[in-house]
């Protein structure tokens, strides 16, 4: 029932092309939260942190939430896409919320917001909006001490805004996203980010790029929101003990450095707890700007306050160390498989991934020389620019670049947490396609660039396994598209994988040559590395499948 309220392909396409005005969307959400039985007024009560960004701010959610949670609160949190089950998204002290709590707070805004169905009036918010809503209802029921939440898109314009007063806001790292909705240039998209900051309410952010900076800046002061620019990780470890990451990747220390702040924030603002939060720190809270901050932008003379440099206490040390999120900079070791997972899906957050993923690679040098190959399993979605992306992809010489949608099987209908109906199945194969062709002129520039004719005999019918295949030149990598992520999985693990075991591989498997060799190849290998990226419902989809009990 939840999924009827997904928006409707055909009607996605005739919206963006007529453009409804976002404000009177916002407000419309508001008309949702008061049929629901809330007033805006009741959210205060949640004391919210807001995060926004387009990089990083899932992660940043995290690493707010544990830690404010190892101080003993009852945390909520609201954060979207969900990788596995939709209940991911909305979690107390941590955890997804159980299959009960969720039924049943469900059919009660369900049923709520049903009354007020006639001709005039549409009784249902969207699948997103929905979700929200029932976030606000739990946790308010749930009495939490406090509510992270995490915007879905934008800021200024998400449904997420209509939180009037919350305690923090934080922006983290910007990049380019969702351009249809946000702007095609990263200033216009930190005009709609800087639109979650309010009046009064403390704003931290991290080094921006110096335009989308001043934005934010300049978008605070029309507000007269205080907003502070955090100092690095460093700054709070000179002197002291460093800092140890739960989640992977030089790029987390930007987001461990905005969570540290705004939980920090939280405590101080939050006064019942200062005395036993924040009684050990060292603070500097004199204002500096950015000029007085090491880094590598000299240029910058934004004025920008810089945020306290303090030392972190213990329950701060435990709670960064101790955050989990998966599907961000994940590794899994399988037998000889080695997955590297990780949900980047712009250019920005690519690099970063690609740094991790070379990194890692490094640090898991075998000491028996055997063959090893490396795989890359890619898809991207939406007006995302993939050839951008694939071409940062290249430099890290995969074997084989597998393609394929973002559906765990070729039928979801078993699989109700997985179903996307904004998406028809002709778009997201044909999209898979442009991946590989993109790929392919990437390796051989001189190749042919018609997908159309590459299948083999076999392939591309309604039930094959493999869709279509292109055969190495010289200097580019074997690459394939598979019908969904089960069908490409079998492939790369080649039954090698000690928990990923289908009952049965399709003959379709090895009905190309290539195909064929690459089985014999994977078969033979002493290690087999495998990147997942390019999407969050991708690495959710592979995720179900190699960790049945994240089902569970």
């Amino acid at each position: 029932m939840l999924n009827t309220l997904q928006t409707n392909a055909g009607y996605l396409e005739q919206a963006k092309r007529q453009r409804n005005d976002p404000q009177a969307q916002l407000e419309a959400m508001e008309v949702f939260l008061g049929r629901s039985g809330l007033k805006v007024e009741d959210l205060n009560q949640l004391n919210i942190i807001h995060v926004t960004g387009t990089k990083g701010k899932g992660s940043t959610c995290a690493f707010t939430e544990h830690i404010l949670r190892n101080y003993g609160l009852k945390t909520g949190f609201f954060s979207s896409p969900h990788l596995v089950q939709v209940r991911e998204r909305i979690r107390i002290n941590g955890k997804p919320i159980s299959s009960e709590l969720f039924t049943q707070h469900f059919w009660r805004l369900y049923h709520r917001l049903e009354e007020f169905q006639d001709d005039s009036h549409i009784s249902m918010p969207s699948y997103f909006r929905f979700l929200t809503l029932m976030a606000f209802h739990i946790f308010l029921q749930e009495k939490v001490d406090l509510a992270v939440v995490e915007v879905g898109i934008g800021g200024a314009y998400d449904c997420t805004n209509i939180i009037r007063k919350p305690v923090v806001c934080g922006v983290s790292s910007l990049g380019i996203d969702h351009t249809s909705l946000l702007g095609d240039t990263m200033e216009k998209i930190a005009w709609q980010k800087g639109g979650i900051f309010k009046p009064g309410v403390p704003a931290f952010t991290v080094l921006q790029p110096e335009g989308p900076l001043a934005v934010l800046r300049d978008r605070a002061q029309q507000i007269s929101c205080p907003l502070y620019l955090c100092p690095p990780l460093e700054a709070l470890e000179e002197g002291w003990l460093p800092l140890t990451l739960g989640l992977e990747g030089e790029h987390q220390r930007s987001n461990a450095a905005l969570a540290l702040q705004l939980a920090r924030c939280w405590l101080e603002q939050r006064d019942q707890f200062v005395k036993s939060a924040l009684g050990s720190e060292r603070t500097d809270s004199r204002p500096k700007d950015i000029q007085e901050l090491k880094v590598s932008r000299p240029s910058i003379q934004l004025q920008l306050p810089l945020a306290p440099v303090f030392r972190p206490t213990a329950h701060m040390r435990r709670g960064l160390r101790d955050t989990e999120w998966p599907g961000r900079t994940q590794i899994l070791q399988r037998g000889p498989l080695t997955w590297y997972l990780d949900g980047a899906h712009t250019t920005s957050s690519v690099q970063a991934c690609v740094r991790w993923y070379c990194q890692s690679l490094k640090r898991s040098k075998r000491l028996s020389g055997g063959p090893e190959v490396h795989i890359l399993l890619f898809n991207s979605t939406g007006d995302r620019d993939s050839a951008a992306m694939l071409k940062l992809l290249q430099p890290c010489q995969f074997d084989y670049a597998v393609f394929c949608p973002n559906l765990a099987e070729v039928s979801s209908t078993g699989n109700a947490d997985q179903q996307n109906f904004t998406v028809t199945l002709d778009q997201v194969l044909l999209r898979c396609l442009q991946h590989q062709q993109h790929w392919s002129s990437l390796g051989e520039k001189q190749a042919s660039s018609d997908v159309w004719s590459s299948p083999g005999p076999e392939a591309g019918g309604p039930g094959s396994l493999l869709l279509a295949l292109h055969p190495p030149h010289q200097t580019s990598t074997s690459s394939l598209v598979f019908s969904c992520i089960s069908h490409a999985l079998q492939w790369i693990s080649q039954g090698r994988d000690p928990i990923f075991q289908p009952q049965s591989s399709p003959r379709s498997l090895l009905s190309h040559p290539i195909a064929n060799s690459g089985a014999s190849i994977l078969r033979e290998a002493d290690a087999i590395h495998v990147l997942v990226t390019g999407s969050l419902h991708l690495v959710g989809g592979v995720l179900r499948l190699l960790d049945p009990s994240l089902s569970q």
